[in-house]
């Protein structure tokens, strides 16, 4: 009985200490997940839409690009949720102002790049937001 009476305090101690961890760790927006998701995802899907019209949106190039292969998707939760995206965009054969489902170049105007996104997303809101971007020629 005396082992018995010692379990409560020391039980106690263990929910209010991982309790402290926890609030420290939310405090420091420490990750408190991070794990890979599938493409098929229904929120990575809209995701990858918003991705593309942004870039497209703020590109230089007179041309749309799309994306050819997603390498990697990780959601990372913190205060809030995030996703980090490596994958691979061409050049289409639509300019601007063209949103169909447009064709890759071939040729000259033939462009690769490998482009990593890390994007703030609150899903039931239908709200996104690029944190970084970085594209490099593939």
């Amino acid at each position: 009985t005396m082992a018995r009476t010692q379990q409560g305090p020391r039980l106690l101690l263990a929910i209010m200490g991982a309790l402290v961890a926890l609030t420290y760790q939310t405090r420091r927006k420490t990750f408190l997940s991070v794990h890979e998701v599938p493409v098929s995802d229904p929120v990575v899907v809209t995701t990858l839409d918003f991705v593309t019209k942004d870039f497209n949106k703020k590109s230089e190039d007179p041309y749309n690009f799309r994306i050819v292969r997603v390498l990697k998707v990780l959601k990372r939760l913190t205060d809030h949720m995030e996703y980090r995206i490596n994958l691979e965009m061409r050049r289409t054969i639509c300019l601007k102002m063209e949103v169909n489902n447009c064709s890759f170049q071939e040729g000259e105007l033939y462009k690769k790049i490998d482009c990593f996104f890390s994007v703030f997303v609150i899903p039931w809101f239908e709200k996104y937001k690029v944190l970084a971007q970085n594209c490099t020629d593939g």
